[in-house]
């Protein structure tokens, strides 16, 4: 198949297209490069055709679709920080949904089959109840998670106003290698980095606020799997584990025989104390399930910044 991946350049979305690519597709990437973003050149598959693009920009997001014509579109290309979300939430809001609406409109107006949706678990905000599954209340306690809720509604809005079929897919918290160390998100590759360059790490909160962390190349596998399976349905695709902060940080300690100092730093606006999913839909209607467990994901996460230096 022919498959357009915006933010194929970043973190989440460069695994994908190795998937992809590795079962043949032809792929073509679309990614501004925004440093905020996470795309980086050294994410960018060789055999993947490369758009320098913004979501955004309308003209040039039209001209990508007429050249390469992709019968999917894999939507990844996001404001992704809830941190930035919460200090311009009119940033986010334009990307997370003017840009979809862009995608959405090239997508239909070309005839592609349909739209693979990076959803999130921000949806859910303090979740009614554990573990989260599809039918769990959105409550989205910050703009980055009602960017992501609206845009699952435009989903369901165009397949049923104009046959665009979709996959959305609200991740628990990804990891992997390949995560941008410098940001505010991503937990893992922070303290990874710190922990090998003997550096501290700051815990916010009390350090037992728990998270479900997903390997970036399960969540790749998930994607794989949409491109046949899950016509116009949601799924939760996380590990069914909770894990604390306090807990990340003995893993990697004992992973790289460091104990970093700690400094301690209030809550941060918009974050969760508890997020946990069930992803028994992905495995009933997407033959998908977590593969990777958390320690041997910490470990190739650590190995792969070990490698870079």
């Amino acid at each position: 198949m022919r498959i357009l991946i915006t933010g194929g350049a970043g973190f989440i979305g460069s695994h994908i297209t190795d998937h992809y690519l590795a079962e043949n597709h032809e792929v073509a990437i679309v990614d501004n490069m925004w440093e905020e973003g996470g795309g980086k050149e050294a994410n960018i598959n060789p055999a993947a055709r490369f758009y320098q693009t913004d979501i955004t920009d309308e003209e040039a997001l039209s001209r990508v679709f007429d050249e390469f014509q992709p019968e999917i579109v894999n939507h990844h290309a996001a404001q992704h920080s809830v941190a930035i979300s919460t200090k311009n939430p009119q940033l986010d809001a334009r990307v997370n949904v003017l840009g979809l609406l862009n995608v959405l409109t090239q997508s239909q107006r070309i005839g592609a089959r349909k739209v693979i949706f990076a959803s999130s678990g921000a949806t859910y905000g303090t979740p009614a109840r554990l573990p989260i599954d599809e039918d769990t209340p959105q409550r989205p306690e910050s703009p980055y998670g009602i960017t992501k809720m609206v845009a699952e509604y435009y989903l369901r809005y165009w397949q049923q106003a104009q046959g665009l079929n979709f996959t959305a897919l609200r991740y628990g918290n990804v990891y992997g290698p390949r995560q941008d160390p410098n940001g505010e998100a991503g937990v893992i590759s922070i303290f990874a980095r710190r922990f090998l360059n003997h550096e501290e790490v700051r815990i916010d909160w009390d350090g037992e606020q728990k998270k479900d962390y997903v390997f970036v190349g399960d969540v790749a596998r998930a994607n794989v799997q949409a491109l046949q399976r899950g016509d116009n349905e949601i799924f939760c695709i996380g590990s069914g584990r909770a894990v604390s902060v306090n807990e990340i940080y003995q893993i990697l300690s004992d992973i790289t025989g460091f104990e970093a100092p700690i400094t301690k730093a209030p809550k941060r606006p918009g974050d969760i104390y508890q997020a946990v999913f069930n992803a028994g839909k992905a495995e009933r209607l997407l033959a998908w399930k977590p593969s990777v467990t958390f320690e041997e994901g910490v470990k190739a996460t650590v190995d792969f910044f070990r490698q870079r230096g």
